[in-house]
């Protein structure tokens, strides 16, 4: 990327002006290495840590630069020391593999900076394996979602502030009527109707650290590792308390030990288990997401009180709710600003992904029709109407599986939520 002459040269008059001033030092550096000039930006990088040593941001940048420049002592020792300051990092060693040509230049120092910004499980003390932790912190404004941005699930999102994050922002409340900020929440419902995303939105009104965990983080090859990872995770959750664990898909991980017989995977499910609610554990500040479109697969344990004694429905958006996500998705598009009633009301049973495919189809076919005509124009309500008709709502089969459920295994009552949708709404029998 070229940078602005102009800009240049008005940055250096300010810093000429106020040689001391840090944070204008390090954006002109940051400049300099998104324009290639990564030898100057290493100058003025250099400049800051003489007056600010402890300059963490400082460092992170002066170690990519040197490893770009070929200076991998530099490049290792500065790196050390950025992570050692982090107010996020434990005490351990920096684990970084700096020989060899495959770690030399960009390649290096994009790993050394992702290792120092996302910090990694190999870098904590006695953990040999590789899960990168994300923290979504209060400060971090940049992609960060909030309950406000979920349309509809209005009831869900009451359930959500009273169980969690009513107690978790008022600890001297919590403290005062002797309630403990530990268990879990299960959201389950159909695929698409946005689970995930109401996890990153509890993420985005929090200011505990969100670890987001996927299958592939906690399974390895070798017998008693996947246990072994599970442990740390919670062990780095509970130093690092408040904290919000999130399992995408979590009946991958704690499926039914009654299904899995002999299967090294029951193994993983008792590990989980002891970890939520064991007799050596403290988990006061660690709360666990789980998310799955199978409850019915989640080994029973794991919803007993103390673990994921929460369980809420999420399922596909209301009218209103429809007529939000159909307008989110047609930002940014030539639309023609029609009432979106009509196609709010003709998409009962529509996932919020399903709707997004409803607006990408309707697109695609005026954009075709543009190109063969020769003349663009709006997208129309007509042409949304049209794609309604040729999209079956993704959410039919599961229901018709859940279905199933709710008629021959709801004794506990744990269905009776999604039993009345069930009669409630008949679109989606076939």
């Amino acid at each position: 990327m070229a940078l602005d002459p102009g800009l240049l040269k008005a940055l250096e008059a300010a810093l000429e002006a106020d040689p001391e001033n840090s944070a204008l030092r390090l954006h002109l550096a940051g400049l300099l290495v998104d324009a290639g000039r990564t030898k100057d930006a290493l100058g003025h990088l250099e400049i800051l840590l003489i007056s600010k040593p402890d300059h963490i941001e400082g460092l992170t940048l002066a170690s990519k630069c040197a490893y770009i420049e070929g200076d991998t002592n530099r490049g290792e020792a500065w790196g050390k020391l950025a992570l050692a300051l982090s107010p996020n990092s434990p005490p351990s060693q920096f684990n970084s593999d700096t020989s060899g040509e495959s770690d030399s230049g960009s390649d290096a120092s994009d790993k050394l900076v992702q290792s120092s910004r996302d910090l990694s499980l190999e870098n904590i003390q006695g953990v040999d394996w590789n899960m990168e932790l994300q923290y979504l912190l209060k400060q971090d404004h940049e992609n960060r979602v909030s309950l406000a941005d979920v349309a509809g699930l209005n009831e869900v999102k009451v359930r959500l502030r009273a169980s969690f994050l009513d107690p978790l922002q008022n600890p001297e409340l919590r403290k005062l009527y002797g309630t403990t900020l530990r268990g879990g929440l299960l959201l389950w419902g159909p695929p698409g109707c946005g689970k995930t995303f109401l996890a990153r939105a509890i993420a985005g009104e929090l200011g505990a650290q969100f670890i987001s965990v996927g299958l592939h983080d906690v399974l390895d090859m070798y017998i008693g590792n996947s246990e072994k990872r599970v442990h740390e995770l919670f062990e780095f959750a509970r130093r690092k308390s408040p904290t919000v664990l999130f399992f995408d898909e979590i009946d991958a991980i704690g499926h039914a030990r009654a299904n899995l017989n002999r299967s090294a995977m029951r193994n993983v499910v008792a590990q989980l288990l002891s970890e939520l609610d064991g007799v050596s554990t403290n988990n006061e500040g660690v709360f666990v997401i789980g998310t799955t479109n199978q409850p019915w697969d989640v080994d029973s344990a794991l919803r007993r009180p103390g673990r994921l004694d929460r369980t809420m429905l999420v399922l596909p958006p209301d009218v209103i709710a429809r007529k939000a996500i159909i307008e989110f998705h047609l930002r940014g598009r030539h639309f023609s600003g029609e009432p979106l009633d009509a196609v709010a009301d003709v998409t009962d049973g529509f996932s919020g992904a399903d709707l997004r495919l409803l607006c990408e189809d309707a697109s695609q076919r005026v954009l075709t029709d543009a190109i063969q005509k020769g003349v663009t124009r709006p997208i129309l309500q007509a042409d949304l109407l049209y794609s309604a008709k040729t999209i079956s709502p993704s959410t039919v089969s599961w229901l018709e599986t859940a279905n199933n459920y709710v008629t021959f295994s709801n004794s506990s009552g744990e269905y009776d939520e999604l039993a009345t949708y069930l009669k409630v709404n008949r679109r989606w029998r076939r």
